[in-house]
């Protein structure tokens, strides 16, 4: 167990929303930006603002992340969702050493396979295609362990795929920045999702926050990220981040689990109107311990 030196407390301000072309009647909405509580995390405050003002409700979805759902029937041209949230995060703490955790034939024992069925398979952007499917093998092949076959993998990933801001968009997938080489953080956690499951790993894709400096100083706000990482069963949940090529930790704030982006988007939703016209993001990150 960590002391409490060792914890950071990070106060996150999630500005996004959408212009449209002109006034849009009406619009169903779903925003999650609010972080959740773990056994890494403890959320200390956490709002969710919206404007036009709107009447919001909150719930957790199938994954287990908190959505705000909120309808706005007076026209509007705008949409603006705000979530602030302050939260106490640890260090490393959840990986285990390769030679550690279940074996290969405990993965493929039906209590474990069936539990974790739906992590097992490919999405729409974790699918990959026959050349992955052959390395993928070859890792299989060269690794003693499930922990040690997740660590290649983040490894093979983040020397493959180089981090590039603005290469792709949030609609593109593994494949794509495969076969470009480059992609953003979201993509290089879908190709490392997509192995870890062809290995008959369980793995889950985690969207959150990264605040960028491992130095960060006290009370200084800078422009945070979006971000998102893996987490994969080897008889615990472990967590790691490919792009940045270090464990989560107390920089990293979690907000959403699921398959893939699209089961965790920040904000998305339908309108009856005329077409949107774009979207703003904006995230600040303040440490404050």
């Amino acid at each position: 167990m960590s002391s409490p030196v060792d914890s950071w407390r990070l106060k996150i301000q999630h500005k996004s929303g959408f212009q449209y072309a002109g006034p849009v009647s009406s619009s169903y909405n779903e925003a999650r930006m609010w972080p959740r509580n773990d056994g890494r995390q403890a959320v200390l405050d956490a709002k969710v603002e919206v404007w036009p003002a709107a009447r919001t409700y909150k719930y957790e979805d199938y994954w287990g992340t908190v959505v705000t759902a909120f309808d706005v029937h007076a026209e509007h041209e705008t949409l603006t969702v705000a979530a602030s949230s302050t939260v106490e995060t640890l260090p490393p703490g959840d990986l285990i050493r390769d030679d550690e955790g279940v074996s290969w034939d405990d993965l493929v024992r039906p209590e474990n396979a069936d539990r974790w069925y739906e992590l097992l398979l490919p999405t729409r952007r974790t699918g990959l295609d026959a050349e992955l499917e052959s390395i993928v093998a070859d890792l299989r092949g060269r690794c003693a362990t499930p922990q040690a076959a997740a660590m290649a993998v983040c490894a093979f990933v983040r020397e493959e795929v180089a981090y590039v801001p603005g290469a792709t968009g949030v609609q593109s997938d593994a494949l794509h920045a495969w076969a470009q080489r480059k992609g953003v953080c979201q993509d290089l956690s879908h190709l490392a999702t997509g192995m870890l499951r062809a290995l008959g790993i369980p793995a889950r894709y985690v969207s959150g926050y990264l605040h960028p400096k491992p130095d960060a100083t006290i009370g200084e706000s800078v422009v945070g990220q979006s971000h998102a990482w893996v987490e994969w069963w080897a008889g615990r949940w472990t967590s790691y981040d490919p792009t940045n090529g270090v464990p989560v930790g107390e920089r990293h704030v979690a907000v959403g689990r699921g398959r893939e982006y699209d089961d965790v988007p920040p904000l998305k939703g339908i309108y009856a109107g005329p077409p949107s016209t774009g979207q703003a993001v904006e995230v600040t990150i303040t440490r404050l311990r």
